[in-house]
């Protein structure tokens, strides 16, 4: 495990700015925005950039809604081949994947239990990346709140861990 999933982070203005910035957009779009935080190897616990992904949930249900009942308002879907060589790549190049965000609509910031099915291949292990995770509240078109969310082991389930905004 990566120093990052223990929680605690650091995450600058300016990726929780795009971070904000992708939910309030989402929102207009009736979809969830969904990403990443990378940060420098050498400083474990600072997130300094975000990355915006597409959330593919509204493609998948309008070519096939019966295999995809739910739209990009109650979920997100990535292409996590993709996702995959990124944080191969960053791992690599020293600015790793720290956190993967996504934001809710209109029902506060919490880590849903679809949430934690999808990180951890369907509630069927430990998380699938070694990642913390951000949820973003949108509620009316505005951020609301921010949480943390971090795997425990013991407890088999994602707990919310404190964060700082750093300039």
């Amino acid at each position: 495990m990566s120093e990052w999933t223990n929680g605690n982070l650091q995450i600058s203005r300016k990726a929780l700015d795009l971070v904000e910035q992708a939910g309030v957009a989402a929102y207009g779009r009736d979809e969830e925005a969904c990403g990443f935080l990378t940060g420098p190897q050498s400083e474990a616990l600072l997130c300094d950039e975000a990355v915006e992904l597409e959330n593919l949930a509204n493609k998948y249900h309008q070519i096939d809604p019966e295999g995809h009942p739910r739209t990009g308002r109650e979920y997100f879907k990535i292409n996590s081949l993709k996702f995959e060589k990124t944080i191969s790549k960053g791992a690599s190049e020293g600015k790793p994947v720290k956190v993967f965000f996504h934001s809710h609509l209109d029902c506060g910031a919490y880590f849903s239990q679809e949430d934690a099915a999808s990180m951890t291949n369907g509630g069927t292990g430990d998380p699938a990346y070694d990642l913390a995770y951000l949820v973003t509240a949108v509620d009316k078109g505005e951020v609301t709140a921010h949480k943390l969310f971090i795997w425990d082991s013991p407890s088999q389930a994602f707990v919310e861990s404190p964060f700082r905004i750093v300039d």
